[in-house]
């Protein structure tokens, strides 16, 4: 099907049925598009440029319209790997949300071919947010808040209208440019309505909540015995925290959500009672209001957690405890090299900083791998 991109590919008529809040227009969406799905051999459509993306589930390529001369970045999935639902779900949520500035644009193409089906999204040129993460070290505090509120910002238009993405990570989170001053949420392939059951466990181990977590195997499949969840915003809240911790920071606070990662415990225990029990050490770099915004986006309770817009609030506080100019104290009283020490990240973290071999080993899904990271200027 197609449409003009001006609009996001819709009408008048169903930007205004984008008030809906319970995501039901997403099945009217499927049902109209599984009608009307085009049938086209994508090198008789497009000029196929090179490919710029490849995971598990299919690969994006650099396109231009043979007719019209637009570049696009065309996402093909394979017939073979891919259920026919399950595509017209990502294409339709996508669509559905594409008229948010800090969301994926579409082009409102779909098609399948002999072997493929596939839509046109709009081309971001530039890296995603994960490639420039410096292991260790982070971004710089203020492109971490650029790119908080925008992300912040995507996630509020999708839980307002009865969605949730499901796959929050740096490598989701798309740079128009090298401070963070334009980015944009991608990749809505795990994305469900609000109250659907979750049957099987998708994800990446780090991101994923507790309550997630205690319902997953090892081998990264559904325990056996235990009721499934239903997909809420707190996934997505929960998630948002790590990604916030992670691109501050340089590496992930824990490897997953149980008693039995010894950094997840210790943040754990400080959770449930902070005022009896010290900061955790790889979470002493941070101000006390940052530590309030943590505390609020990660709470244990699925139920207690912010909304991912009461970021926006903390936004003009100090995140992370600044050294003093003359290097001889910190914010909280202590000398250069008692900060220092106190930052040290404890030896067994070392294993998730934020690297190839960190992700691949963590990772349920994960699909490549970070290499030397471009350093983010301020």
């Amino acid at each position: 099907m197609f449409a003009d991109r001006s609009t996001g590919g819709r009408t008048q008529g169903d930007t205004e049925l984008l008030e809906m809040a319970d995501g039901s227009l997403i099945d009217e969406l499927i049902e109209l598009t599984a009608q009307s799905l085009s049938y086209l051999e994508i090198e008789e459509h497009f000029n196929i440029v090179k490919e710029i993306g490849r995971g598990k589930y299919g690969q994006v390529l650099l396109v231009t319209h043979r007719r019209r001369g637009t570049p696009m970045a065309l996402k093909v999935m394979p017939k073979a790997s891919t259920k026919l639902q399950g595509f017209l779900r990502e294409y339709c949520i996508s669509l559905h949300l594409s008229c948010h500035p800090c969301i994926v644009g579409l082009f409102g193409i779909a098609f399948h071919s002999d072997e493929h089906y596939g839509f046109a999204q709009e081309l971001v040129i530039g890296k995603d947010l994960f490639a420039v993460i410096q292991p260790r070290v982070g971004i710089p505090e203020c492109a971490v808040k650029r790119c908080a509120q925008q992300i912040s910002s995507a996630l509020e238009f999708i839980h307002g209208h009865g969605l949730v993405h499901r796959d929050i990570k740096p490598e989701n989170i798309l740079l128009l440019d090298r401070q963070c001053s334009r980015v944009k949420l991608a990749d809505f392939g795990l994305a469900q309505k609000r109250g659907t059951l979750i049957r099987l466990i998708s994800g990446t181990l780090p991101y994923m909540s507790p309550e997630l977590c205690a319902v997953v195997a090892e081998d990264g499949q559904r325990a056996p015995g235990v009721n499934p969840l239903s997909v809420e915003p707190s996934l997505d809240t929960w998630a948002f925290g790590v990604v916030i911790f992670c691109i501050l920071t340089g590496f992930f606070p824990w490897e997953r959500c149980t008693s039995s990662d010894d950094f997840y415990q210790e943040f754990a225990d400080w959770c449930r009672q902070p005022a009896a029990a010290d900061v955790p050490s790889q979470w002493q770099r941070f101000t006390p209001a940052c530590l309030e915004m943590f505390s609020r986006l990660l709470a244990l309770d699925a139920g207690a957690r912010c909304s991912v817009g009461e970021v926006k609030t903390y936004i003009d506080e100090d995140w992370v405890r600044a050294m003093d100019t003359g290097g001889q104290t910190s914010q909280n009283g202590k000398t250069k090299r008692e900060a220092a020490q106190l930052f040290t990240v404890p030896p067994q973290i070392r294993e998730v900083f934020l690297s190839g071999e960190s992700m691949s080993k963590l990772s349920v899904q994960s699909e490549r791998h970070l290499t030397a990271p471009d350093m983010l200027s301020t």
